[in-house]
């Protein structure tokens, strides 16, 4: 695909943009002048108006429904944001499953899986299906959507926590692998963001979340979606292997 001037339009692929954090990058890439492929499974009802959205603003979108942790499913949805918008130059990894609260003592092996299938089995699959075509264009950029639970280590989150660790460490070691094609693979670690899901959560706990935080505030999805946009700009091109913090100083040692 081409734009008005002919030039190649740029083309971003974003999992689990149809709420959320994916959906706010969704729209500031749009809105950036990539060509966006939103993707999330078929279910979301609101992936449709985020690729609504972005047409409305100037934009070109597509909806690519696939579910990001199923090898067939992502080779094919690969193939049909090529056939349909072009070469993938930006992959943002953003999808997640459900993050349940679980003790040590109750802690199962099937739910470190089921962490690991969304933050190790899925970005694997996403980058093995993206890479040809950014080999073959010399460059490209893969940025993961992280957590600073990581790093902040909150008691029943273990499963969860021990997975975007491991993301960390796939981001690293293939910041350093790729490098040599141009690739820079970076990892964003926001905060606790609230979102619509957390439209329930009581008052006082988003408060004092809020009172742990340098900055003494919540950061916004357009704040984490900024930081993405910036990975995927041409002045972040000599920054890989790292991981970005948009969290308002939560993690400051």
């Amino acid at each position: 695909m081409r734009d008005g001037d002919g030039a190649p339009v740029r083309v971003a692929l974003v999992t689990g943009a149809g709420r959320g954090l994916g959906a706010e990058i969704a729209r500031t890439l749009g809105r950036a002048g990539f060509a966006v492929a939103v993707n999330d499974l078929a279910s979301s009802p609101g992936a449709l108006a985020v690729v609504e959205d972005i047409r409305a603003a100037g934009g070109e979108a597509g909806l690519f429904p696939a579910d990001v942790t199923a090898e067939d499913a992502v080779s094919g949805l690969v193939a049909e944001v090529q056939r349909r918008l072009g070469e993938v130059q930006v992959l943002v990894v953003n999808a997640t499953g459900p993050q349940p609260v679980i003790g040590v003592e109750d802690l199962r092996w099937q739910d470190l899986l089921d962490q690991l299938v969304f933050f190790v089995k899925s970005p694997t699959l996403l980058v093995q299906a993206v890479l040809p075509g950014m080999k073959a264009r010399g460059g490209g950029r893969i940025v993961n959507i992280g957590s600073d639970l990581f790093e902040r280590a909150a008691p029943g989150f273990s499963a969860y926590s021990a997975a975007k660790g491991a993301q960390l460490g796939l981001t690293r070691t293939w910041a350093r692998e790729l490098g040599q094609y141009g690739i820079t693979v970076n990892l964003v670690a926001p905060g606790w963001i609230p979102v619509e899901r957390h439209a329930e959560v009581p008052t006082e706990v988003l408060q004092t979340y809020a009172d742990e935080v340098a900055l003494r505030r919540f950061g916004s999805p357009g704040e984490v979606a900024a930081t993405v946009a910036f990975l995927a700009s041409p002045e972040a091109a000599f920054i890989t292997g790292e991981r970005i913090a948009v969290n308002g100083g939560h993690t400051i040692a």
